[in-house]
C-alpha cells in the first residue's frame, strides 16, 4: 500500500529493456506457512540498447520485486553481500561485470496470506498464480515486463499428500519423490519463449478429466481439465468447448496447437475470468464448471466463449505478445474478435451480434463518456490493472472487426497469416498488426489507426436527399468526436468509419446499389467508407424514395442518428434483411416510446404508451418462422442502464417508472400470445432432455422472457406455472428464472419458500449460491439495500472471494439502479464503505466496484453532490492502492 501519490506511466516514455533473459530456471519449495523461490536467470545485454549506448560502462540491472524477503543473491556464481546490491520495496539493483552473465536469487514469500490474488497465492487450499499484468514480481526478482521473453524451466516441490498434483507451463520432463520424507517434485519445460506474465504454477489435491485432440498435422495432444474432486462431473462442457475451439482455430485461422499437452485448472478465488498462461490456463471456476442442474444456458455459453478466448490466446497473445501494456488490445481486442466469431459460428450469429452490441452500447459507451475514458491504446496509466477495460477489450474487438469489414474475409485472413508469420516469438505493437494488414493487402491504414489513439465514441449524423427527376438518392454523413480527458473534441481528426448499408423500396425489397461513376450495380448491400468530417454518397438509378438501412451488423462502434419516424422503424422491423438492423429498429422504436413516457412522468402526467410498439411486438411474437432467440431479443426492452447512458441528465426515477409501465402494458396486451408461447415451449422442455445447443437455448430463452412478462399480470395460473417450473425443472436456466420472477413478484409467501428451498438445495455449491445472491440483489422492489446488507451476513458470503463480491455488491450497484440511486444517497455510502474495505486487501476488485460512482456527472444535481462526496471520502480515507487512487482521482478531476 502506498502513502505517496502514485506515478503516471506514459507510452511516449517507452524504452527497450537494458538486459534480456534467455533462460529462466525456477525452483519452488511450497510449505503451509511460507514458500521459497530460487531463480536462476541466464542474461545478456540487449543488443538494441548496447548499440544506442555505443560503449561505456554497463548500466545497472534493475529487477522488479514486491513483498519479497531476499535470502541470497549470486552474480556470475559469486555470492553478493548487501553492500553489493541496492534493495528497495519495489526493486533489486545489481551491477553486472560482463555483457552475458547468470543471476541467482532466493526469496521467501507468503502465498497463504496473499489476499490480493496476484502472484502466487492459495485458493481453497490450492497454490495457484495470477501474473498478468505485474504479478510475477511478487514471486521473484525479475524483469517483469512483456517485452522480455524467456524460455522457462520450472521445478515444484510440495507435500505429496496435500498437493499430489504439481503443474506448470509446457511439457512435463521429470518427476519423483523428494529426499525429504513425504514430499515430491515435478519439472516442467516450456520450449517457447514467453514473458513472465504468462508464467503459471498450480499445486493441489485435484482430479481431472482427460481427452485428446488430433491436430491438422495429425499430432495427438493430451487435454486435461483439473478441478476439486466434487466438481469433476461439471467439466465435460468445457472439454467439448475446448475441442471445438481447437478445430475452429485451425479451420478459420490456420492456427495449430504447439505443445504435447493443454491444461485448464479451475480456481475458486480469482480476480478475472481466466488467464491464458502458456499451456496451463487458470480459470475462475465460474468459467469452467457447467452442468444442466447447476449452470444456466448463459453460463454454458459463457464457458464456451471463455474457453475459446483463452485457447485462442495461444497465438494471439502468447506466440505473439504485446511489447508493452499500452498495446494490451493487440492481444485482447484481437482475441475478443476471434472468440466472438467462434461463438457466432457455434450459435446464432445474429443473436450473438445483438448481445455484443447491446453490451457495448450500454457499458463501453458509458466508459467512453466517463472520467476513465481512454483510447484503445492509452497514452498513460497509473495502474495497468485499471486498463483491463471494455474499451481495450470490446471496443478493441470492434476496431479489429472494422478491419475485417474493410478487407473482407480473404483479405483479413491474409493479414493475420502474415502477422503470425512475421512476428512469431516476438513482443510487438498495434502498429505491427496494422502493418501486416496493410502489407498483405496493399492498402494504407494510416488514417484508420486513429481508432487506436483517439478516445470517445464518434457520432455519425446522417441526412438524406432524393431527386425524383434524376432518380438519385444521396446520403450525407457528418462525423464528430466528443471531448474526452486530455483530448479536446475539436482537435480530433476524422475516423475511417465503414458503414454497411442497403436501401429498401416501398415493398421492402432491396435495391441494387450503384454510386455515381460506377458500373451497373449487382449488390443490394455494400460498405461505404466514411473518411471525411462531412461526406456525401449519391446512388443512381433509384426509381423511388427508398428507406435506408444503415450500419448493418453494427459495422462501426459509433452513435448513429438518422431521422427515422416510428412508422419507418416498424417497416424496418418487418422487412430489413439484416437481422441486427431489424432488432435495432425495434430498439430505436422502444427508446422513442420510452422517452415519451419519461417526459410524461417528469411533467406529472399520466403515462400513455404508443400502441405501435405493442402492435410491432405482437407481430414479432406471433411469427413462428422467426428464430426464437431473435424473438426473445426483440421482446427485451432497452435496459435502464442504456436509457441512463443516452440521457443528457439521467432521471433514474422517471426511467424506472416508464420502463416498468411499458413492461406492464406489454404483459397485459400480449398476454394471450405470451401464454401460448410459454406453454408450448415449457411442454417441450418437459418432454426433451437438457441439451446445451443453440436451438434449445433459443427455446428456453423465449419461454423464460414470456414467463417474466406474464408474471406481471398477476394471474393465478401464471403463479402456478412459475412454481411448477421452479419445482420440476431439470435445469438451472428454468429454475433460476422461475426464482427470479417470484422474487420480483408481490407473492411474499411463495417467494420466501422458493428462496429457502433453493438455498437448502444448493448450499454446498458456491457458484449456484452466487446466482441466489444476484437474483435478490437485482430485485428492484423497495428495500433493496437492506436486503443486500442482510445477505452479507449469510454464511455463504465472504468479501474475500471476488465472485461473491461481484454477485452481491456488483449486481446491486450495477443492475439495481432504482435502489442503488436512492435519493438519500444510502446506496452510494454503502458502496464507498465497501470500496474502502476492499482497498485494504484486494485493490483490483476495489477499483472495479467503483465504476457506478465514477459516472456522477450523469445525474441530477442532488445525486451528483452525494456521489461526489463519497468519492471525496474514499480519497480522504487513508492510504489508497494505485488501483483505487487512479479511478477516484480521475473521477474527481
Amino acid at each position: 500500500m502506498r502513502t505517496d501519490q502514485p506515478k503516471m506511466i506514459y507510452l511516449k516514455d517507452y524504452q527497450a529493456p537494458e538486459y534480456l533473459i534467455d533462460e529462466t530456471h525456477l525452483t519452488f519449495e511450497l510449505f503451509e506457512d511460507h514458500s521459497l523461490v530460487h531463480a536462476q536467470l541466464v542474461m545478456r545485454r540487449n543488443p538494441e540498447r548496447a548499440q544506442l549506448a555505443q560503449g561505456g560502462a554497463l548500466p545497472p540491472l534493475v529487477l522488479d520485486g514486491q513483498l519479497l524477503e531476499l535470502l541470497s543473491v549470486k552474480l556470475a556464481d559469486a555470492e553478493l553481500t548487501p553492500q553489493d546490491y541496492q534493495l528497495t520495496s519495489d526493486s533489486l539493483t545489481v551491477q553486472p561485470a560482463s555483457e552475458s552473465f547468470t543471476l541467482d536469487t532466493s526469496v521467501k514469500i507468503h502465498p497463504e496470506t496473499n489476499t490480493a490474488l496476484e502472484g502466487l497465492y492459495k485458493s481453497s487450499g490450492m497454490f495457484c498464480t495470477q501474473c498478468e499484468a505485474e504479478g510475477f514480481r511478487k514471486i521473484t526478482y525479475y524483469l517483469d515486463r512483456p517485452d522480455v521473453m524467456s524460455k522457462f524451466t520450472t521445478t515444484v516441490s510440495a507435500n505429496k499428500q496435500a498437493f499430489p498434483i504439481l503443474l506448470s507451463n509446457g511439457n512435463l520432463i521429470a518427476a519423483g519423490p523428494s529426499e525429504e520424507e513425504g514430499r515430491h517434485w515435478a519439472t516442467w519445460e516450456d520450449p517457447f519463449k514467453k514473458p513472465a506474465y504468462l508464467f503459471a504454477l498450480v499445486a493441489g489435491d485435484l482430479w481431472c478429466i482427460e481427452d485428446t485432440f488430433t491436430t491438422m498435422t495429425d499430432r495427438k495432444v493430451t487435454l486435461r481439465i483439473f478441478v476439486e474432486p466434487e466438481n469433476v462431473d461439471k467439466c465435460q462442457h468445457a472439454m467439448d468447448s475446448l475441442k471445438k475451439s481447437m478445430r475452429w482455430d485451425e479451420e478459420v485461422y490456420g492456427r495449430e496447437y504447439d505443445l504435447d499437452i493443454f491444461m485448464i485448472v479451475a480456481v475458486n478465488d480469482f480476480n478475472m475470468g481466466a488467464m491464458e498462461n502458456k499451456g496451463l490456463n487458470i480459470f475462475n471456476s465460474s468459467a469452467v464448471l457447467a452442468r444442466a442442474e447447476t449452470a444456466t444456458d448463459a453460463a454454458h455459453q459463457r464457458v464456451e466463449a471463455i474457453v475459446a478466448h483463452e485457447y485462442f490466446h495461444n497465438w494471439s497473445g502468447n506466440r505473439v505478445t504485446c511489447r508493452d501494456w499500452f498495446q494490451l488490445s493487440l492481444k485482447e481486442g484481437f482475441t475478443v474478435f476471434r472468440d466472438s466469431g467462434f461463438s457466432a459460428d457455434m450459435n446464432s450469429a445474429t443473436v450473438k451480434r445483438i448481445q455484443d452490441v447491446a453490451y457495448l452500447r450500454t457499458h463501453q459507451f458509458a466508459e467512453d463518456a466517463g472520467p476513465m475514458a481512454h483510447a484503445v491504446r492509452p497514452d498513460s496509466f497509473i495502474e495497468i490493472s485499471n486498463f483491463y477495460t471494455l474499451t481495450v477489450y470490446e471496443k478493441g474487438a470492434e476496431v479489429v472487426g472494422m478491419i475485417h469489414t474493410l478487407l473482407g474475409v480473404e483479405g483479413f485472413r491474409k493479414g493475420t497469416d502474415l502477422f503470425f508469420e512475421r512476428h512469431d516469438g516476438q513482443a510487438v505493437t498495434c502498429d505491427d498488426f496494422i502493418k501486416a494488414m496493410e502489407d498483405a493487402n496493399g492498402v494504407d491504414f494510416t488514417q484508420f489507426k486513429r481508432w487506436y489513439s483517439q478516445a470517445g465514441t464518434p457520432r455519425l449524423a446522417v441526412t438524406e436527399s432524393y431527386d425524383t427527376d434524376a432518380k438519385t438518392y444521396s446520403l450525407t454523413f457528418r462525423q464528430s468526436a466528443p471531448t474526452t480527458p486530455g483530448q479536446p473534441g475539436e482537435q480530433k481528426l476524422p475516423f475511417v468509419i465503414p458503414v454497411a448499408m442497403g436501401l429498401l423500396d416501398a415493398e421492402g425489397q432491396e435495391l441494387p446499389l450503384r454510386l455515381q461513376g460506377e458500373a451497373p450495380a449487382v449488390n443490394t448491400s455494400r460498405v461505404l467508407s466514411v473518411t471525411e468530417a462531412e461526406q456525401t454518397f449519391t446512388f443512381v438509378d433509384i426509381a423511388e424514395q427508398p428507406l435506408p438501412s444503415l450500419l448493418r451488423g453494427f459495422s462501426a462502434p459509433v452513435k448513429l442518428s438518422f431521422p427515422y419516424n416510428r412508422d419507418q422503424l416498424m417497416f424496418l422491423m418487418q422487412h430489413d434483411s439484416d437481422g441486427f438492423n431489424r432488432w435495432d429498429a425495434g430498439q430505436q422504436l422502444s427508446v422513442q416510446v420510452l422517452q415519451d413516457m419519461i417526459a410524461q412522468h417528469q411533467k406529472g402526467e399520466p403515462l400513455v404508451m404508443d400502441q405501435r410498439l405493442i402492435t410491432a411486438l405482437h407481430t414479432v411474437l406471433s411469427d413462428e418462422s422467426l428464430d426464437q432467440a431473435m424473438v426473445a431479443e426483440m421482446l427485451s426492452l432497452p435496459g435502464e442502464a442504456y436509457l441512463i447512458e443516452i440521457s443528457e441528465v439521467a432521471d433514474v426515477d422517471a426511467i424506472h417508472a416508464a420502463r416498468e409501465f411499458a413492461r406492464q402494458q406489454l404483459a397485459d396486451n400480449l398476454s394471450d400470445a405470451l401464454w401460448k408461447r410459454y406453454q408450448t415451449n415449457r411442454e417441450l422442455s418437459k418432454q426433451t432432455p437438457y441439451v446445451a445447443a443453440s436451438e434449445h437455448f433459443a427455446r428456453r430463452t423465449l419461454q423464460n422472457i414470456a414467463l417474466s412478462y406474464l408474471m406481471l399480470t398477476g394471474k393465478p395460473e401464471v403463479l402456478a406455472a412459475a412454481i411448477d417450473q421452479f419445482d420440476t425443472a431439470d435445469n438451472m436456466t428454468e429454475r433460476l428464472t422461475a426464482l427470479a420472477v417470484l422474487v420480483n413478484s408481490p407473492f411474499d409467501a411463495e417467494k420466501a419458500k422458493a428462496l429457502e428451498v433453493f438455498a437448502e438445495n444448493f448450499k454446498d455449491n458456491a457458484l449456484v449460491m452466487d446466482q441466489w445472491f444476484s437474483v435478490q440483489a437485482g430485485s428492484t422492489l423497495p428495500g433493496g439495500l437492506e436486503r443486500v446488507k442482510a445477505l452479507m451476513q449469510h454464511p455463504a458470503f465472504t468479501m474475500k472471494n471476488p465472485n461473491k463480491v461481484r454477485a452481491l455488491i456488483g449486481a446491486f450497484a450495477g443492475q439495481n439502479l432504482i435502489n442503488f440511486h436512492a435519493a438519500d444517497g444510502s446506496g452510494y455510502r454503502f458502496l464507498a464503505n465497501l470500496v474502502i474495505e476492499l482497498n485494504g486487501f484486494n485493490p483490483q476488485i476495489a477499483s472495479r466496484q467503483l465504476a457506478p460512482l465514477t459516472r456522477w456527472r450523469k445525474y441530477d444535481s442532488a445525486r451528483q453532490a452525494l456521489m461526489k462526496a463519497e468519492l471525496e471520502r474514499i480519497l480522504a480515507s487513508g492510504p489508497l492502492s494505485p488501483d483505487v487512487y487512479e479511478v477516484v482521482s480521475k473521477s474527481l478531476a
